[in-house]
């Protein structure tokens, strides 16, 4: 029998006032797997990510987290949910008055009753496992961006998340930065299992992380493409698909 899909989605659609964003969005991400969301500007990428992690709700459709109905869930329910994704934001959202430390362990003491001993070590551990726990006691304005991404997303992790949800993770890194955080998520999706979805328009990180990919078309307002990111760069006999990963402007169709 094959396992449930950790993350299904079924005919989502978006509305706001009397604007079409999201439209027959369906998808699966299998347990273990990193799926990438990719689009032009205007696509829906940020919408549909927000519908994901439980920060707006959509118009239609059914979002199950490992089986569960993320919308049409009891408030309690719903917590318990929200509770089991981790979220990695654009700008690492880390507060600034805390150190790192501070930083990862804000979830672990709003959201636990564990001892306090334990809930400073499980967050040297997230620390540990993103390879920050020597600067533990630093602020972020002490580190460098990319060591701030690190930061947020051992805060990310640091409830045990079954699903990892990253916006841009590589936005405003340089080149050899973001090629280390790619590595770094490969190392957690392949050590721990960690299921990722990750909302990106680099391509080299495309090509070095993703599982799998899903393409949104502005103007279709749904999903044009999916599959292997080399595959639909290489087979696909869709000009928008070509056009995408060929970074090709000319044709706008």
């Amino acid at each position: 029998m094959e396992p449930s899909p950790i993350l299904s989605v079924s005919n989502l659609k978006s509305i706001y006032g009397d604007q079409v964003i999201l439209k027959d969005i369906s998808f699966e991400v299998g347990r273990g797997e990193i799926l990438v969301i990719l689009g032009k500007s205007g696509c829906g990428k940020s919408t549909l990510l927000r519908h994901l992690v439980g920060l707006d709700e959509p118009t239609e459709g059914v979002i199950l987290i490992d089986g569960r109905n993320m919308i049409h869930a009891t408030e309690s329910e719903r917590t318990a949910l929200l509770y089991r994704i981790g979220v990695m934001y654009q700008g690492s959202a880390l507060f600034g008055s805390m150190t790192l430390q501070e930083n990862v362990l804000l979830p672990i003491e709003e959201l636990t009753h564990l001892p306090e001993e334990v809930r400073q070590l499980l967050a040297w551990l997230k620390l540990t496992a993103v390879d920050l726990e020597k600067y533990a006691h630093h602020l972020p304005s002490e580190i460098s961006g990319g060591m701030q991404k690190r930061a947020a997303l051992a805060r990310a992790m640091a409830l045990d998340p079954i699903i990892l949800f990253l916006d841009e993770p590589s936005a405003g890194l340089d080149p050899m930065t973001s090629a280390d955080l790619d590595q770094l998520i490969l190392r957690l999706n392949r050590s721990l299992g960690i299921t990722f979805v990750v909302v990106t328009h680099e391509l080299a990180s495309v090509y070095a992380i993703a599982s799998r990919a899903i393409l949104l078309d502005p103007l279709e307002k749904t999903i044009i493409a999916q599959g292997v990111p080399t595959d639909l760069r290489d087979s696909s006999s869709d000009s928008r698909v070509q056009n995408f990963f060929m970074r090709n402007p000319k044709n706008r169709t």
